[in-house]
């Protein structure tokens, strides 16, 4: 292939490389990957824990092991992206990521499970970044980025909610180890696709030495994090564990900061964050994950415990979000996205999941599916679709071709953060309600028991959801302070920004 410079904005395709649809094919069915496995498993976990032998008290590490591998270390993975190159660290992540979940299908005992999940973390946060950071590189015209991002942007909104029909499917009517399996398939074509198709752009990668102890210092920093918030989950926030573990997570990721401004090749620079509008689109897009994240949980117990739902039919019903993403994401986000400022479709996007989060808070037992939640999930749907498009384009938007892998690995690290904290903090609070609940109407419970523990179930979902909404709405209002760039339809990101965004990507030749 000759080499032609890149300039970008320039009109579709022009000195691009021809193979770059068919390369979003291959990265989007990695990103699908990654995304499935953080719900897929969720389905699987009873069976699994029951074939294995795994303890009540340790089945949380079959997520946990995952979560704290893949958050722990997405930074450092972006890093190492950006320096070994994004191609040969996309399809690296790949080939480990499929021989660590063979090796969870064959899971023989506890130990080989959680190794197996700890494994598919680490190689998941060499992938997660490099395909983001891909994509960055590769689409530089503005209308070509939106259609890009729109589909990837759907796909890692949606890709949970799949995550739970799959795993139903596969649990219901194969077993629960073709949940690790069924990555193999999808591991292998995305590696063969990216290994003959991608032609990464030349000259963006980020060549100096690896910033050792902002590795070590964000790695425990994000790891003591994400633990805090799984172990308050079960322990309790005043746990001495669980206290050390927020303590340890503010010093560690403080002293990570202090040493990012100091040292002269940081793992994370500090311009990446500090720029006002990625900085805008960390904040929220981390608090919506939240309150998404919960939800998720919340609504498979209420579907499967309180409606009776098996697991195939509870994952059908999760298909109307999935509708209104992946519409929100294509029909709505890529289309307005080189037209309105990214803040005009983020803040209502929230605003409108909010919405459909307030129409869940009327849950009750007899709650019709049709008559409220499939709207309220269509709504969140749609609101969480036209404000992540925008937001995983403009966390990329403008920053130097050399930081692309690492400000790719930030939009990871709050999404998944943001899931763990979701997870644990939205917990807790259904759990307080549930228990509170009980106790003031015990005297119900002697002529129904069963009754009333799901009127507490019920009460302790509707009072943790009332929080997302409130989350939601923080969300919608840093969206719309924080982000001032215009409509990301120019040649440069700062179009209408006064902050002096970097300049647009900055791709000069493509590679052979």
């Amino acid at each position: 292939m000759s080499e032609t410079a890149l300039k970008p904005g320039s009109g579709p395709g022009t000195g691009s490389d021809s193979n770059r649809w068919k390369a979003l094919i291959f990265i989007a069915l990695a990103q699908l990957m990654v995304v499935l496995d953080a719900t897929i498993v969720n389905i699987a976990l009873p069976s699994a824990q029951q074939d294995l032998g795994i303890s009540d008290g340790n089945r949380q590490w079959v997520i946990t092991a995952y979560a704290l591998a893949f958050g722990g270390l997405l930074l450092f993975g972006g890093r190492i992206a950006d320096l070994w190159g994004r191609k040969r660290t996309f399809v690296t992540g790949l080939i480990g990521f499929a021989a660590a979940s063979a090796l969870g299908g064959a899971a023989t005992g506890e130990a080989m499970m959680l190794g197996a999940r700890a494994l598919q973390g680490v190689f998941g946060a060499l992938l997660a970044p490099a395909a983001l950071s891909l994509l960055a590189v590769m689409f530089t015209d503005a209308k070509e980025r939106a259609k890009a991002f729109g589909i990837y942007g759907a796909i890692a909104g949606g890709g949970g909610a799949v995550g739970l029909i799959l795993g139903g499917f596969l649990t219901e009517y194969l077993n629960w180890r073709w949940t690790f399996f069924v990555n193999i398939p999808f591991a292998v074509v995305a590696a063969l696709g990216a290994y003959f198709v991608i032609r990464e752009p030349a000259g963006g990668r980020n060549r100096s030495p690896l910033d050792v102890p902002g590795v070590v210092l964000s790695t425990l920093g994000l790891v003591a994090l994400v633990y805090g918030f799984t172990r308050a989950e079960s322990a309790g926030w005043s746990d001495s564990l669980t206290v050390t573990m927020f303590v340890a997570s503010v010093v560690l990721l403080a002293a990570f900061v202090l040493t990012e401004a100091k040292v002269k090749s940081p793992l994370l620079p500090l311009r990446v964050l500090t720029e006002r509008n990625r900085g805008g689109v960390y904040m929220s897009l981390g608090l919506a994950v939240i309150a998404m994240f919960g939800l998720f949980l919340f609504l498979t117990y209420y579907l499967q415990i309180v409606k009776g739902y098996s697991p195939v039919k509870t994952g059908f019903a999760f298909l109307p979000m999935i509708v209104g993403m992946i519409t929100g994401s294509t029909q709505i986000g890529a289309r307005l996205m080189t037209r309105v400022p990214p803040r005009l479709l983020m803040a209502p996007g929230f605003l409108l999941a909010a919405l459909g989060m307030l129409l869940l808070t009327q849950l009750e037992i007899g709650t019709s599916y049709a008559g409220l939640i499939m709207p309220a999930q269509l709504m969140l749907g749609l609101g969480m679709g036209t404000a992540f498009m925008p937001a995983m384009s403009l966390a990329t938007h403008g920053v130097e071709a050399r930081d692309a892998g690492v400000a790719s690995a930030m939009v990871n690290t709050s999404q998944q953060v943001g899931g763990a904290i979701g997870t644990a903090l939205l917990n807790t609070i259904a759990a307080s309600a549930t228990t509170a609940y009980l106790t003031d109407h015990a005297a119900l419970g002697a002529s129904n028991p069963k009754l009333l523990q799901a009127q507490a179930m019920v009460e302790g979902y509707t009072s943790a959801i009332w929080w997302a909404v409130g989350i939601l709405a923080v969300s919608a209002l840093i969206a719309a302070t924080f982000i001032n760039t215009g409509a990301q339809g120019g040649t440069s990101a700062s179009a209408g920004s006064s902050d002096g965004v970097e300049d647009e990507l900055k791709v000069p030749v493509m590679a052979h």
